[in-house]
Parts: structure tokens; sequence; C-alpha cells
């Protein structure tokens, strides 16, 4: 009887060593078929919001391009016929009060950031996806928005990417 438990106890371990030993593991999140899949290209995404910072637009295109190229074996090409294409546009930037103090002002102000993306796979349309994200940064409202926005776009923007990045190249 111990014989035999044994043999099952050795044998299930082989088989499981054996099982992950066949799992392929992604750091980067990515899953993508580096057989079907060499080039990327992106377009410009510009802001088409009621408030325009115009600093955001080359911030997240870079940020957007420099995650993807840095996370993935694809070469960036500039031409709308690669294997996949990135276009969009940010399409709100706002401020909205969040708390309010005893003198009914506001004590934290909320800046906002949505972008859509058009994630066009040349190679497979129904992995096309068209992908809405929005991230926010609260800060205190005796901060002026020019003291902290650089910073604030510049954390909202790193957030956006990884969304987009997880829900394009990811296949979440």
């Amino acid at each position: 009887m111990k014989h035999s438990l044994a043999h099952k106890l050795i044998l299930s371990l082989a088989v499981m060593l054996i099982a992950q030993a066949c799992i392929s593991y992604k750091f980067n999140g990515a899953s993508i078929d580096y057989n079907k899949y060499k080039t990327v290209s992106f377009a410009n995404f510009p802001i088409r919001a009621a408030l325009v910072y115009p600093p955001l637009q080359q911030l997240f295109q870079n940020k957007l391009q420099d995650v993807v190229t840095q996370q993935t074996r694809l070469q960036q090409v500039d031409s709308p016929h690669s294997d996949l294409r990135f276009e969009g546009e940010i399409t709100n930037y706002s401020l909205s009060p969040q708390a309010v103090g005893e003198n009914a002002y506001a004590t934290r102000t909320r800046l906002t950031i949505s972008v859509r993306v058009r994630y066009i796979d040349n190679v497979n349309d129904a992995l096309s996806n068209d992908v809405s994200v929005s991230a926010y940064r609260d800060f205190d409202s005796n901060q002026l928005l020019i003291d902290v926005q650089d910073q604030l776009c510049e954390e909202i923007s790193a957030e956006l990417v990884d969304l987009i990045f997880n829900q394009t190249l990811g296949n979440w």
C-alpha cells in the first residue's frame, strides 16, 4: 500500500513539473505572436478636449510609443499599413472640485484625462479594438495647476498607457 502511494505521489509530482515546464511566462504582459506580427505604427493623438494643455499630446504619444517598443519586439514603422497601429485622440482634460471644506470651498481638485484609442490589427481584423480610458489625480486646491500640471500629466499618462497596453497588446 505504501509502495503504490509513493508511486502515485512521484507520478503526480512528475506530471506537475512537466506541465509547469510547458507554461510560457511573459513578464511584460504582452501576448503577441511574433511569427505573425513584426511592425507597429502610431498616429498623432490630437487634443479634442475643451481645455487644452499643448504639451500633453507629445507627452502621451511618447509614453505610448516607449512602452510598446520597450515591452515588445515590434519594430516601429511610419506606415498606416503596419501589422498593428495605434491612433486616436485625447478626448478630455478637465478639472473638478472634489472635497469641500468648512468654508464651502473645494479643498481638493481632480485633474482627469481621457483618451480614445483605435487599435488596428491589420493581420487579424477581429482583434482590432476601440478603447476609451480615463485616469485622474487629485491635488490640494491651494496649489496652482500650473505648479503641479507637468507632474500630474506625467503620472496620468503613464497610467493611461498601462491601461491601453493591457487592453490591446495584453489581450485582456
